[in-house]
């Protein structure tokens, strides 16, 4: 963990290289150091059905929320968000020139248990 989850609207294929933004926010996260590299997971969901603000066919939206453990400085987490709007304001260039988009970044901290098992870190140990 963190899982970094991107809904975007379908509109917005026809201007917005969504394999360029999921690579452009890993590589953010990666960056942060907010997280060991073994544990960040990125991916993206289009969402076929949408409406958005007064119903306009053009307007889109690009909603990421970044799900991790507690435990880090709300600064910390600030700092994380800034950065990934400013990352996927950068791949979205291309797709504000036609359509009206809302953009927002979430983080949630989990504080609940989790179960998990991550053989990467194996993978990643042994080379």
């Amino acid at each position: 963990m963190p899982h970094v989850i991107v809904e975007y609207s379908a509109n917005l294929d026809d201007s917005l290289d969504i394999g360029a933004l999921v690579h452009e926010l890993h590589r953010t996260m990666v960056e942060s150091g907010i997280a060991e590299v073994a544990a960040i997971r990125t991916r993206a969901e289009r969402r076929d059905l949408f409406e958005v603000a007064d119903g306009n066919p053009a307007n889109g939206f690009v909603h990421i929320v970044v799900r991790m453990r507690v435990g880090r400085p709300e600064e910390q987490r600030r700092k994380l968000g800034k950065a990934l709007l400013a990352a996927a304001n950068k791949c979205l260039e291309a797709a504000y020139k036609t359509h009206p988009t809302g953009v927002t970044v979430e983080i949630h901290e989990i504080d609940h248990m989790t179960f998990r098992r991550n053989t990467i870190r194996d993978r990643a140990s042994a080379a």
